[in-house]
């Protein structure tokens, strides 16, 4: 794949959300029929669900396992939460289908020059961990902890930390990924322009993570941050300094959605809002 850069490592940074991430599979789709590649990718949750097929090239992956097997109740399910204590199965979904039922190419992933990289919540110190997966195979629990998402799935205890979904501590890591040397980053959000996330329950955290002190703050103060973030981003989208993608119209479909009609409508929104901002894009790179 043609690379997008010239003095500064490129980076491409994805933001989670649950069933919305399959819109972030339709622009990362339009990237790869473009023959668009970047220095590094980092992801979170559904964002690196979506962006490990991208940078093992596999076009049109996504869609068409979330399609098939969206109505399974081991793919996402309060079934099998009641059942395992997780609301994804985990042989299922990371086991399964990647290996089995619709196979992940894993030898794509080690011989590109990609680097990828998942964002993770530590539940015991309530801070983020941006961990670099290198071998997806053998660090697919990481990959795993990265899209476990809070009460509704177990801490996913590997590297000797408890870990839990990225965006409880940084649902888009963009500043985390530009200490990393990304200076020019493309953000792939999953909320139209203006979205703010209001504060959740208080008292929530503290009944599921008593235990944990730092991770009850963070999710109390998540909402903050997150907008703190937003804001951050529109700011550098207006000076020029990053390059956003985010849905031109409210996504119509549901955190654990189970319509397929709905997965598709969501998914064509993302390749039709790629498709508008390509050229645009492809500028941006060339001019900063």
């Amino acid at each position: 794949m043609t690379e997008l850069k010239k003095e500064k490592k490129t980076g491409l940074v994805l933001e989670g959300g649950g069933m919305r991430g399959i819109y972030t599979a339709g622009v990362l789709d339009v990237f790869l029929d473009h023959d668009i590649s970047f220095d590094g990718v980092i992801g979170v949750s559904a964002g690196a669900v979506h962006g490990a097929s991208f940078v093992s090239g596999q076009k049109e992956r996504s869609i068409r396992y979330y399609k098939k097997y969206c109505n399974d109740k081991r793919f996402m399910s309060f079934k099998n939460w009641l059942r395992t204590g997780n609301l994804v199965d985990e042989q299922f979904c990371f086991h399964d289908i990647p290996e089995r039922l619709d196979p992940y190419d894993y030898e794509a992933f080690d011989r590109g020059n990609t680097r990828f990289y998942v964002a993770c919540s530590n539940v015991e110190t309530g801070k983020a961990e941006y961990l670099e997966i290198k071998d997806m195979f053998k660090d697919v629990e990481y990959f795993r902890a990265t899209a476990s998402l809070p009460y509704v799935s177990h801490m996913v205890e590997v590297g000797g930390m408890k870990l839990l979904d990225g965006g409880c501590t940084d649902s888009i890591p963009l500043r985390a990924f530009a200490k990393m040397g990304y200076k020019k980053c493309v953000v792939v959000l999953t909320r139209p322009a203006g979205y703010r996330k209001k504060p959740g329950n208080f008292w929530l955290p503290e009944a599921a993570y008593h235990k944990y002190p730092a991770f009850v703050r963070a999710l109390r103060s998540r909402y903050y941050f997150y907008n703190k973030t937003v804001e951050w981003i529109d700011r550098l989208e207006q000076e020029g300094k990053i390059f956003v993608i985010r849905p031109s119209v409210a996504l119509p479909i549901g955190r654990t959605e189970h319509s397929v009609e709905k997965l598709q409508e969501t998914y064509d929104i993302g390749r039709k809002d790629a498709a508008n901002q390509m050229h645009a894009m492809e500028n941006w790179f060339k001019s900063y």
